[in-house]
């Protein structure tokens, strides 16, 4: 049950104003003929400015939910607003598909990311990407430096909040989750097309992971770099996951780079995953 679900079903009117409602307080010994209280619409306290009675909407009526519950609603709202935003980004005017082969990658699954060269401060020199959000709207683009230049990878605009990346369907209730972009890209492009990516292994938060909860997903396979810093970072996922539900195990392909995998190699992989 949620915090609205419960006010009309105890037939309180309420005003949404923000991330509340506003009511009439609930403390029966306070007249409040001009409504005072607030309630969060996620999980339910309440505190009337007047009074000052404050409490729990779900402990006041006898009701219970679950800190789970919580977090989905808080994630749901999320989706939501994301939807509620604007369009977002478009493709830079002047762009040109790329239709190349680099790094071995097929140009049907560059056409499947969209990939795109421009002439532009911000893409030249690079294969550069769509990044959607979970709504379909563009938030950023990244590039990736084809040759010897820095920054190897470049995001337009700088400091965009990135999603999980792209959005996928699970396999068996599964996703794949890599750091960066060709290391997506190329699982794709070998077959492996659950897998997704974070674009760096500080980009990833519990609001993240909830969200592919909300989408189904029931388990996530975490396949980093094989050496240290990656393993380490695989671990501290792994705690993520577990915290809000979701089984994780960790890929380890003996320090091999998931973005430089052959077909072979991914193709093994998957026959050991998904036997």
């Amino acid at each position: 049950m949620i915090v609205e679900e419960l006010l009309i079903q105890k037939g309180i009117p309420y005003v949404p104003k923000g991330k509340d409602f506003v009511v009439k307080c609930l403390n029966p010994e306070h007249d409040d003929n001009n409504p005072s209280m607030r309630i969060d619409q996620i999980d339910g306290r309440f505190n009337c400015f007047a009074c000052e009675f404050k409490g729990n909407l779900f402990s006041f009526f006898g009701e219970t939910i679950s800190g789970i519950q919580v977090k989905r609603d808080i994630v749901k709202k999320k989706i939501q607003e994301k939807r509620a935003e604007n369009i977002g980004l478009s493709f830079p005017s002047g762009y040109i598909p790329y239709i190349g082969n680099w790094r071995g990658i097929s140009p049907k699954t560059y056409k499947k990311f969209e990939a795109f060269e421009h002439a532009g401060k911000d893409y030249i020199s690079r294969i550069n990407f769509p990044i959607r959000d979970i709504s379909g709207k563009i938030v950023a683009f990244q590039g990736r430096h084809t040759a010897q230049g820095t920054p190897k990878y470049k995001f337009s605009p700088p400091g965009a909040k990135l999603p999980l990346f792209p959005q996928v369907a699970s396999r068996n209730g599964e996703v794949i989750l890599v750091e960066g972009i060709y290391d997506v890209i190329n699982l794709h492009d070998k077959g492996l097309e659950n897998a997704i990516c974070c674009f760096g292994t500080n980009n990833i938060n519990e609001d993240k992971l909830s969200m592919l909860k909300i989408q189904g997903v029931i388990k996530i396979g975490i396949f980093f770099d094989g050496d240290e810093p990656g393993q380490k970072a695989a671990s501290n996922i792994k705690v993520m996951c577990e915290k809000i539900g979701l089984f994780a195990r960790n890929i380890h392909l003996n320090e091999l780079d998931p973005g430089a995998l052959t077909e072979a190699q991914v193709r093994k992989l998957e026959s050991k995953l998904y036997a």
